[in-house]
C-alpha cells in the first residue's frame, strides 16, 4: 500500500516523459519497431522507462485496484508495455468511463485538489483498511486450497459462480460485517447513558430520499460525542413514516425512545413540516426529548438567506454565481483567471502595492458559493474582491473569443454589470455582513459546542450588526468609493436622483442616491437580519437555554444560579423526583461552595470542560445529581454538523459512477467511513469471525 503523502508527491511531480531520449530499436518479424515520443501527446499518464525499455501507466500504479485482468492487470504497473507493434494497446489500457485506469485517474485529479485531499486521505485510508481485511481473507482461502483440493475447487476461480469467495458479494458480506462490528461499538460507548438523535435529510446522485440519523451522548469520561448510525431510505416522508423509519433504526440498535434527551433538525431541509411534525409526535411519548434549532445554520440563514429576500440582493447573488459560472466554468478559463491574478501579483509586489515574504501572496482560486455550506457566501465575497481585475479580463476574453455567441454576449453582459456602483456595492456590503458571521460559523460547525457560547455568538452576531447599522455606512461608502477608483468605475453622485439600471430617468421615484444606497439596502438589509435573529431566539424558547448557562465554570462560575439550575432540572420530570429536587438544592451548596474553592477548577471555559475535570476529580460521584444535569445540557445538540458530513460522504461513496449502490452496501460503506476511528479499534479477527457467521455458507473456514 502507498502511503497518501506519497502519492502526493508522484502526483505532484507529473509523468516521467523522457522525450529527449534515444529510444532503441526492436525487431519484429521484418521490421524494426520502438517507443513513439508522440505516444506522450496522446497519453499524460504514459510513463517510460529507459532501463527497462518499458512503459507504464501513472494513474494505476498510484491507485490501481484489485480487479483481476481488467485494463491490462499489471501489465502497466509491474512488468511494463513494450509491445511497441500493438501501440492499439495504450487504448485499451485506458477503457471504458468506468475502467479501473479511468477510477485511477479520478482519484489522481482529486489528489491534486487542496480541498479534496482530506476527504481523499480518509477514503484511502478506509479502502487501505478494508482492503487488507479482504486481502487476509483471500490469502487463508488461497492457503488452504493450496493445502486441500476439495477447497480448492469450491473456493476460488474453479467455483460456481454463486460460490466464489472472492465474488463482489463476499466482498460486500465483508463490509457488512465491517459496519456491524462498528455500530456495535458505538452503542457498547453509549452504554445507558442518555442521547440526543440529530436527523437531517438529502437526496443522493439517485434522487433517492435519504434520513441521516446521528447520536449525541456524553461518554464515561465526561466527553461529548457524536456518532453516526446509519442513512435510511424513506419514501413516504410524512411525519408518521419518518417516526416509524426513526423507531425501526433504533430497535435495530436496542435503543429506546425512554432515553431520548434531545432533538435536533436542520431547519433548511426540504422536510422542515415533516420534522416539525416528527419532534412533536416523539415529545408526546417522551416530553424530555426537547427540540434545539440547529444554530449553525439558523444563523446561515438569517444572514443570507434572509438578505435574499431584498430583490436587489438577490439579483446580485445570482449575478455572482454566473460570474463564477463563466470565469471559473471550465480548465481553459480558470488557468487565463490564475494566470492573470499571478501577473498582478508580480505587478503589486514590484511597484510596492504588496508586500513580500515567505507565506504571503499564495495562489488564490475564485470560490463557488452554495446555498449549504456554512461560510461558502462570504468566500465567495472575498475572492470576488481580491480577484475583481482578473475576473474583468477573463469575461473581456470571453466575450471576445467564446466558443458560442451566446456565452459571448453572457460575458459581454456580466463584464459591464459588474464593472458599476451598485454591484460594488453590494459586494462589499454582504462581504461587511457575512463578514461578521464568519467565525461564529466556524465555531457552530464543532462537534463539541457547547449551548453557552452558542448563545453568547448569537448575542455577539445581535450586537455586531447593530453597531454596524449605527456607525458602519461611512467607512463602508469610504472603502466602496476607494475600490471604485482604483478599477475605474464611475461613482455616483450621492445627492442625485436614483435611476434604477435599464430603466429611463422619467421613470424615477424621486429618492437620491443617498437615500436609495443608504435605506433601501444597508439598513434595510440589516434590519431584515436583525429582525430574523430576534424572532428566532425569543425568551420563551431559550428559557431551557438560559438556565443551562447557569452551569458554566467560566470566571470562577460567575453565572452559577441555584434556582435557575433546580428550574432546570424541573424541565426533565422523569429524571428528577420531587424527593432529588430537594436533595439536588442541598448538593447545589455543597458543589459551588467545593468548585469554587478548588484551583483545578478555577481556569475552566466550558461546560464540556466542566464535565471532563468532574470525572476526572471523582465529583461525578461526589454530586450524582449535578453531574447528571451538566450531562443533560450536554446532550442538547446546537448543529447538525455530523449529519451534514454523513451527506458529504454520500456524495464520495455513491456517485455519478456508482449511482446504482443499493441502500444496505451505502449505509455499510459510510458507517465504516465516518466512524473509521472506531472501525480503526476493531480486530480484524471480529470481523472475520462476523462474516463467517452472518448466514449458512457451503464452506467453512
Amino acid at each position: 500500500m502507498i502511503e497518501i503523502k506519497f502519492r502526493r508527491a508522484y502526483a505532484q511531480r507529473k509523468a516521467r516523459q523522457s522525450k529527449e531520449h534515444n529510444f532503441p530499436y526492436k525487431t519484429y518479424g521484418a521490421k524494426d519497431r520502438r517507443f513513439n515520443k508522440g505516444w506522450f501527446t496522446r497519453f499524460d499518464w504514459l510513463e517510460y522507462s529507459i532501463a527497462k525499455d518499458a512503459a507504464f501507466c501513472l494513474y494505476c500504479y498510484l491507485f490501481k485496484r484489485d480487479v483481476g485482468e481488467q485494463a491490462g492487470g499489471d501489465t502497466f504497473v509491474t512488468e511494463g508495455f513494450s509491445n511497441w507493434k500493438c501501440p492499439e494497446k495504450l487504448r485499451i489500457h485506458e477503457g471504458g468511463i468506468n475502467s479501473s485506469h479511468n477510477q485511477a485517474r479520478r482519484m489522481f485529479d482529486d489528489l491534486l485538489k487542496p480541498n479534496q485531499n482530506k476527504g481523499l486521505h480518509s477514503v484511502v485510508m478506509m479502502n487501505q483498511r478494508i482492503q487488507v481485511i479482504k486481502e487476509t481473507f483471500i490469502e487463508l482461502l488461497r492457503f488452504l486450497a493450496d493445502h486441500n483440493e476439495d477447497i480448492k475447487a469450491v473456493t476460488l476461480r474453479n467455483a460456481p459462480e454463486n460460490n466464489m469467495m472472492i465474488s463482489p458479494a463476499i466482498q460486500k458480506d465483508i463490509v457488512s460485517a465491517a459496519a456491524v462490528e462498528t455500530s456495535n461499538a458505538i452503542i457498547m460507548e453509549l452504554g445507558d447513558a442518555f442521547f440526543s438523535v440529530l436527523i437531517d435529510e438529502s437526496r443522493d446522485i439517485s434522487t433517492k430520499e435519504q434520513m441521516a440519523v446521528a447520536l449525541r451522548y456524553v461518554d464515561k469520561k465526561g466527553h461529548v460525542v457524536e456518532r453516526f448510525l446509519g442513512i435510511e431510505h424513506v419514501t413516504d416522508t410524512t411525519a408518521l413514516s419518518l417516526k416509524a423509519a426513526v423507531e425501526d433504526l433504533f430497535c435495530r440498535h436496542g435503543l429506546s425512545l425512554s432515553r431520548l434527551r434531545g432533538q435536533g433538525y436542520d431547519e433548511t431541509s426540504n422536510m422542515q413540516g415533516q420534522f416539525n411534525g416528527l419532534k412533536t409526535l416523539i415529545m408526546k411519548e417522551n416530553e424530555s426529548a426537547y427540540y434545539v434549532h440547529c444554530f449553525a445554520h439558523q444563523l446561515q440563514l438569517a444572514l443570507v438567506a434572509v438578505a435574499k429576500n431584498n430583490n436587489k440582493i438577490a439579483t446580485f447573488f445570482n449575478f455572482v454565481a454566473n460570474v463564477v459560472n463563466i470565469a471559473g466554468g471550465s480548465c481553459k478559463r480558470l488557468d487565463l483567471l490564475k494566470e492573470k491574478q499571478a501577473t498582478r501579483v508580480v505587478e503589486s509586489v514590484h511597484n510596492g502595492e504588496l508586500p513580500s515574504g515567505q507565506g504571503l501572496n499564495q495562489e488564490t482560486s475564485l470560490k463557488r458559493s452554495c446555498d449549504t455550506r456554512w461560510s461558502s457566501h462570504y468566500n465567495t465575497m472575498i475572492s470576488l474582491i481580491d480577484m475583481f481585475p482578473s475576473i474583468v479580463d477573463v469575461l473581456d476574453a470571453v466575450a471576445e473569443d467564446g466558443a458560442t455567441s451566446e456565452l459571448r454576449g453572457q460575458a459581454e453582459h456580466l463584464s459591464h454589470f459588474i464593472q458599476s456602483f451598485g454591484f460594488v456595492f453590494n459586494l462589499h456590503l454582504m462581504r461587511y455582513i457575512l463578514g461578521v458571521s464568519n467565525e461564529l460559523s466556524q465555531a457552530l460547525q464543532r462537534k463539541d459546542q457547547d449551548i453557552v457560547n452558542t448563545m453568547k455568538l448569537v448575542r455577539i452576531s445581535k450586537e455586531r450588526l447593530q453597531i454596524m447599522r449605527e456607525n458602519g455606512w461611512s467607512s463602508l461608502l469610504d472603502e466602496v468609493s476607494t475600490f471604485c477608483g482604483i478599477n475605474k468605475i464611475l461613482v455616483p453622485n450621492m445627492d442625485d436622483i436614483y435611476v434604477a439600471r435599464g430603466r429611463s430617468r422619467r421613470y424615477t421615484d424621486g429618492m437620491t442616491n443617498l437615500h436609495f444606497y443608504r435605506v433601501e439596502l444597508f439598513y434595510a438589509i440589516i434590519d431584515m437580519q436583525l429582525q430574523e435573529l430576534n424572532n428566532r431566539f425569543t425568551e420563551s424558547n431559550t428559557e431551557l437555554l438560559l438556565c443551562v448557562s447557569c452551569l458554566s465554570p467560566s470566571d470562577f462560575f460567575a453565572t452559577f444560579d441555584k434556582q435557575k439550575l433546580i428550574r432546570l432540572a424541573q424541565f426533565y420530570p422523569e429524571d428528577f423526583s420531587s424527593s432529588e429536587l430537594m436533595i439536588l438544592s442541598d448538593q447545589l451548596d455543597n458543589y459551588i461552595f467545593d468548585v469554587r474553592s478548588s484551583i483545578e477548577f478555577s481556569k475552566l471555559e466550558g461546560i464540556c470542560d466542566l464535565a471532563q475535570k468532574m470525572v476526572e476529580t471523582k465529583k461525578n460521584v461526589v454530586y450524582p445529581l449535578v453531574y447528571l444535569l451538566v450531562t443533560l445540557a450536554l446532550t442538547l445538540p446546537v448543529a447538525t454538523a455530523t449529519v451534514e458530513r454523513a451527506f458529504s460522504a454520500m456524495k464520495i461513496v455513491k456517485n455519478r459512477l456508482r449511482s446504482r449502490m443499493s441502500d444496505q452496501w451505502m449505509n455499510d460503506s459510510l458507517i465504516v467511513y465516518i466512524e473509521k476511528d472506531i472501525f480503526h479499534s476493531i480486530d480484524n479477527e471480529a470481523i472475520m469471525q462476523r462474516f463467517q457467521n452472518m448466514k449458512t455458507r457451503r464452506n467453512q473456514l
